[in-house]
C-alpha cells in the first residue's frame, strides 16, 4: 500500500447504531488500525425528512463506548477534510456535477415523477425487469429546455452511462467482480432539490477525503459500477472495495427489524448490561474466521490478527446463545472492582426492604458474578430472592402439595435453628442428614425448600440464598 490507509464509516442519522452498522464500523476500524491508517466517521445527512434528532451523536458515542474511536469525526475534525456533513457541502457537489455536464458526461433531466412512473409501467409491460431511463432528456433542444423551464420544472442531473463497458474490480471479500454498463441506466446524481444522490455524494466525499478502502455491506455491491463510472469520468483513482455478507437470523433469513428475538441496536445492549468488549468480540467473529478457531479476542488482539482475506463470503448467522455466552465470559473475568462498577446501575433497580451498606451490597452482588449472562439479569434473580412472587405455578404447587414436602420443610427449619455455623459445607451436610433420616432425596428434598424461600424452582445455590436472606428470614419464610 503506497498511500496511508484511510477508511470510513458513514451512517445516515435516520436511526441509532444498528448491529449491522456496528459490525461494518468494527471491520473498517480493524482494517485501518491493522495497517496504521485512519478511521473516519462521516455523516450522510441528505435524507433530511428522515433524520432523527440525536441519532448522529448516539451512533458516534455508541461506537466510542465499544472502543471503536474515530480518528476524525464532526466532533474531532481534520481541517484538511472537513466538513463531515454532506448538507454542509451542497455547493461542492453542485460544482462537480456541473463539471460533468460541461464535459458531456451528464445532462439535465426535466422528466416529472409521473412521466418516470409511466416509463416504468411501460417497460414492465414489455417484460423489462429492471427499469432504465429512456434518455428522453439526453438530446433536448434549447427550445424544449426553455419550454420545460417555463412550466416551472426544476431539472435533476443524470449521469450518461457508457455503452458496452465492463466495470471489473477485485473485491476484498469476493474476489473479481464485473458488471456490464449496458445493464445500468442513466441514474440521477443531483436531485431537482439541489441535493446529491448517494452514489454521487459518496464518490465526491471519498475522493476529497482520500479514502483508500471501502468496506461495506453487500447491499451496496450493485452501486459499485455506478460509482466506478463517476470515478472514471473525473479521472480519479477509485478506492479498493470490499462487500461484506449479510447477517442472518437463526432461520437463515436476512436480519430485519421484525426479528424481535434479536436486539437490533447498541443502545438496547447497553441498557441490558452487555459489556462492550463482549459485543466487539462477538461482532468480530460474525463474518470473520479465525485460522485457529479461537473464540476470545480483545480489540487489541483483533487488530493484530485481522486479515481482510478471512472475511467470510457466506452469510453470517446471528447466534444469541453465543453472544450471551461471550458476555457471561467477560463478566466472569472482570476484576471485582470493575464488576462492582458494572453492576451498580442494576442494583439500583432492585427493591430492597432494608438498607444495606456498600460492603454488604458488594458481597451480595459477587454471589451472582458467575451466574449472570447480562447485568440486568441480577435484577430478576435478586428480586426472586428478596421479593418472591406471591403465586406459585401449578408445577410448584404440586411439589409443595406432595406428602414429602412438609416433612422436608419441618426438618430443615428445625435443624437450621440449631446451627451456629453457616457455610456451603454445613448447609450440604444439613441436607444429607435430612436425606439419611427421612429417605427423601433428589428434587423432593431440595425443591420444597427452594420454592418456599424464593417462589422459583431454579436459581443460585441454596447456601447463597440463605446467605442473602439471613438465617432468621429463612426460618420465617419456612
Amino acid at each position: 500500500m503506497n498511500k496511508k490507509v484511510r477508511v470510513r464509516y458513514a451512517p445516515s442519522p435516520t436511526g441509532f447504531l444498528h448491529i449491522g452498522g456496528a459490525r461494518s464500523a468494527l471491520f473498517n476500524y480493524l482494517f485501518a488500525k491493522r495497517y496504521n491508517g485512519d478511521f473516519v466517521f462521516r455523516v450522510e445527512d441528505t435524507d433530511v425528512e428522515r433524520n432523527i434528532a440525536g441519532a448522529e451523536e448516539s451512533q458516534l458515542h455508541d461506537l466510542i463506548w465499544l472502543g471503536i474511536v474515530p480518528d476524525e469525526s464532526p466532533e474531532k475534525p481534520n481541517p484538511k477534510y472537513a466538513p463531515y456533513h454532506q448538507m454542509e457541502k451542497l455547493d461542492v457537489y453542485q460544482k462537480f456535477a456541473q463539471e460533468l455536464v460541461d464535459k458531456g458526461y451528464a445532462y439535465y433531466c426535466y422528466c416529472s415523477e409521473d412521466e418516470l412512473a409511466e416509463m416504468k409501467e411501460e417497460q414492465l409491460a414489455n417484460g423489462v425487469k429492471s427499469f432504465k431511463y429512456n434518455r428522453h432528456c439526453l438530446n433536448l433542444s434549447e427550445e424544449e429546455k426553455i419550454k420545460y423551464i417555463s412550466e416551472g420544472r426544476k431539472p435533476a442531473i443524470r449521469i450518461k452511462m457508457e455503452s458496452g463497458v465492463t466495470f471489473k474490480f477485485n473485491d476484498l471479500v469476493r474476489g473479481e467482480v464485473s458488471f456490464n454498463s449496458d445493464d445500468i441506466g442513466d441514474f440521477v446524481i443531483m436531485k431537482s432539490s439541489g441535493i446529491p444522490t448517494y452514489n454521487f455524494a459518496v464518490v465526491v466525499d471519498d475522493h476529497l477525503m482520500e479514502i483508500t478502502h471501502v468496506l461495506r455491506g453487500e447491499e451496496h455491491l450493485s452501486n459499485t459500477p455506478k460509482q466506478l463510472q463517476i470515478y472514471k469520468y473525473f479521472g480519479w483513482e477509485a478506492p479498493q472495495f470490499g462487500h461484506m455478507t449479510i447477517i442472518c437470523n437463526p432461520n437463515g433469513k436476512k436480519l430485519s427489524k421484525r426479528d424481535h428475538n434479536i436486539l437490533q441496536f447498541m443502545s438496547q445492549y447497553r441498557e441490558l448490561g452487555y459489556l462492550p468488549e463482549a459485543i466487539v468480540n462477538f461482532l468480530f467473529l460474525l463474518g470473520w474466521t479465525s485460522p485457529d478457531n479461537r473464540e476470545i479476542f480483545s480489540l487489541e488482539e483483533a487488530i493484530k490478527v485481522f486479515d481482510p482475506s478471512r472475511l467470510s463470503s457466506s452469510p453470517s448467522i446471528f447466534d444469541n446463545k453465543r453472544l450471551l455466552y461471550t458476555n457471561a465470559y467477560y463478566i466472569k473475568h472482570l476484576s471485582d472492582e470493575k464488576y462492582f462498577e458494572f453492576i451498580a446501575p442494576f442494583l439500583k433497580q432492585i427493591k430492597f426492604e432494608k438498607t444495606y451498606s456498600q460492603a454488604e451490597l458488594n458481597k451480595m452482588s459477587l454471589i451472582f458474578k458467575n451466574e449472570i449472562n447480562t447485568g440486568s439479569e441480577i435484577v430478576e434473580m435478586m428480586n426472586a430472592i428478596l421479593n418472591p412472587k406471591a403465586e406459585n405455578t401449578d408445577e410448584e404447587k404440586a411439589i409443595l402439595n406432595a406428602n414429602t414436602a412438609p416433612v422436608v420443610i419441618k426438618a430443615f427449619k428445625e435443624k437450621l435453628q440449631n446451627m451456629e455455623v453457616l457455610n456451603p459445607d454445613t448447609v450440604k451436610a444439613l441436607f444429607k442428614e435430612i436425606q439419611a433420616e427421612t429417605g427423601i432425596k433428589g428434587k423432593d428434598l431440595y425443591m420444597p425448600i427452594r420454592i418456599k424461600l424464593t417462589g422459583c424452582m431454579h436459581g443460585i445455590e441454596m447456601f447463597n440464598i440463605i446467605d442473602i436472606l439471613g438465617k432468621q428470614e429463612v426460618i420465617n419464610r419456612l
